[in-house]
């Protein structure tokens, strides 16, 4: 019966109950969660559920991967989808259609620690460099994520910084959505008209790019500053002037679990972010 309600609709399936001791537990130990209000924890709660009714835990090296465990996991990874529209852009009719925006992967495999990934890049002359990256988490187009839980069980404490690895990964997912195969995330999601009361899709894509744009340079500016005439440096991991791609799922992080400060460091990815996580909020 569990398998058939796996492939049934969403919305045809019976409600997934998840115990209340365990999910009182999840929402109290992060400020982030509890501090939703009462219809918010309503909804995610449900799409929790109905998330780990989709995916598949996978612990590596021997990690046995609990139910406490993968229910911080969910609500981690669904806090984005709250207010979200769906991946077609068309307000929702059930709030369970937003998981879509997870619906090219199953796999999640949880590693005890930070996992080494070995890299191969050419550089411009067509030199192929062979090197080491030490993750703590990452998404794969149409692939799995994988997540480090030492990095996980952090995510109270780290809150208090603006980080948060499971909403980066999840994020990176959300990013990839509508990408061609063989592509990378480029830090713009799936943009439609109506989002900043925008005409057209172009348009909506040209205020997403103009202000991720400004944002970033600056960003970038302000890292720069600080590594080379000792400026302060910024309140975010250096690690979002990476990429845009990386830009965006880090400051996603912070928007999510430290709304207050990245409003103040950010306003205008405040604006922006709203009119996209909680276009009808």
């Amino acid at each position: 019966m569990q398998t058939l309600q796996r492939w049934l609709p969403r919305r045809w399936r019976s409600e997934p109950q998840l115990p209340d001791g365990p999910w009182s537990a999840i929402l109290g130990s992060h400020p982030f969660l509890a501090e939703l209000s009462g219809p918010d924890r309503f909804r995610l709660r449900q799409l929790s559920g109905h998330f780990l009714m989709e995916k598949e835990f996978h612990g590596a090296h021997g990690l046995v991967v609990t139910d406490p465990m993968a229910l911080a996991i969910a609500a981690q990874a669904c806090l984005p989808l709250l207010h979200i529209r769906p991946p077609s852009g068309q307000a929702a009719s059930n709030p369970l259609d937003a998981l879509a925006w997870y619906d090219d992967f199953v796999g999640i495999v949880v590693q005890p620690g930070a996992a080494l990934a070995r890299r191969r890049v050419a550089d411009a002359s067509g030199v192929v460099h062979h090197y080491e990256e030490v993750l703590a988490g990452e998404a794969m187009d149409r692939g799995p994520v994988m997540l480090s839980w030492e990095e996980v069980s952090q995510a109270p404490d780290a809150a208090g910084t603006g980080s948060n690895v499971v909403i980066h990964e999840f994020v990176h997912k959300i990013d990839m959505r509508g990408m061609h195969a063989g592509g990378n995330p480029d830090g713009a999601p799936a943009l439609v008209a109506g989002l900043w009361s925008t005409r057209s899709d172009a348009q909506a894509r040209e205020h997403w790019r103009s202000t991720m744009t400004q944002a970033y340079d600056h960003f970038r500016e302000s890292v720069s500053m600080a590594e080379r005439f000792g400026a302060e440096r910024p309140w975010l991991d250096d690690y979002a002037a990476t990429n845009p791609a990386e830009f965006f799922a880090v400051t996603c992080e912070a928007y999510f679990v430290s709304r207050l400060r990245f409003g103040q460091e950010f306003p205008a990815l405040l604006a922006l972010y709203d009119g996209f996580f909680r276009p009808d909020a």
